[in-house]
């Protein structure tokens, strides 16, 4: 069973995503902080993290950056979520490490789309080292 990382401050937003993706057979991690969020990256090396732009503390680009300094948890897709309204420079995200992006608001069918290339492209990666 893989496991997905979801850093998000948004309660519902959290326990909306989590519900969904459970129920396609995926094993959730939840972090409600930038540092809860990289410890736990840290600790469980989930299989993909998806992390909003907005979290607390350090932000998105925050989480990312601190965990492309763990050799380990450097290797995990990360993907970022944020509104329009947050303005997101897409190509500075992708410069930055950020495997995808998910402008919110998202459907289910968009999130489950991410969330399945993501992780095959991963174990594509793992196969051919």
């Amino acid at each position: 069973m893989q496991t997905i990382l979801l850093i998000k401050n948004s309660s519902d937003i959290l326990s909306n995503m989590t519900g969904f993706l459970e129920m396609e057979g995926y094993k959730i991690l939840t972090a409600n902080s930038a540092k809860k969020g990289i410890e736990y990256a840290k600790e469980y090396m989930p299989d993909l993290i998806i992390c909003d732009v907005s979290i607390p503390e350090l932000g998105g680009y925050g989480v990312l950056n601190a965990l492309k300094e763990s050799s380990m948890a450097s290797i995990i897709p990360f993907v970022l979520t944020a509104s329009a309204s947050e303005k997101m420079d897409i190509m500075e995200a992708y410069k930055l490490g950020v495997d995808d992006y998910l402008l919110k608001p998202f459907s289910t069918d968009a999130l489950l789309k991410m969330v399945r290339t993501q992780i095959r492209r991963a174990r594509n990666l793992t196969l051919h080292i």
